[in-house]
């Protein structure tokens, strides 16, 4: 089985993730899910392709530590979260979170409070390809 938290240059199953989630407990009332796919158009300028950086053992360190945190926030059974680095074409996946608690509220709140963390928290770094050249993307929440 795959690790829980992990960061990969190739696509990622949304079905493999949620299996491996519910594996770890009959007791799972909920599950809420968020994947992030690259837009084709950005700030006013076509997107071709996203290239994304990590400093990987950093970026995976705070990954680890921000699934942790969230299952002790919300008390929750499991948590996945799979960010893609490298290069990720529009329309395609980049990253995958979910949270799996005994009812809906949790989940839904910690798959939320998950991604919005990741963006403020883990060193990854992305790059817009478009017609006009390249261009570092400043995070955002």
């Amino acid at each position: 089985m795959k690790e829980a938290v992990r960061l990969q240059q190739e696509d990622f199953s949304q079905d493999e993730e949620i299996a491996a989630l519910r594996a770890g407990s009959k007791r799972m009332g909920g599950i809420a899910t968020f994947i992030g796919c690259a837009r084709d158009f950005s700030e006013g300028r076509e997107v071709t392709q996203i290239s994304f950086d990590a400093y990987g053992s950093m970026a995976l360190a705070e990954m680890n530590k921000l699934r942790e945190d969230a299952i002790a926030k919300f008390a929750l059974l499991d948590a996945r979260i799979v960010h893609r680095v490298g290069a990720v074409r529009a329309g395609e996946q980049i990253v995958f979170i979910a949270a799996g608690a005994e009812h809906r509220a949790p989940a839904l709140q910690a798959c939320q409070w998950m991604i919005d963390e990741l963006k403020q928290r883990v060193p990854i770094w992305k790059k817009e390809l478009t017609p006009e050249g390249e261009a570092w993307v400043t995070p955002h929440p």
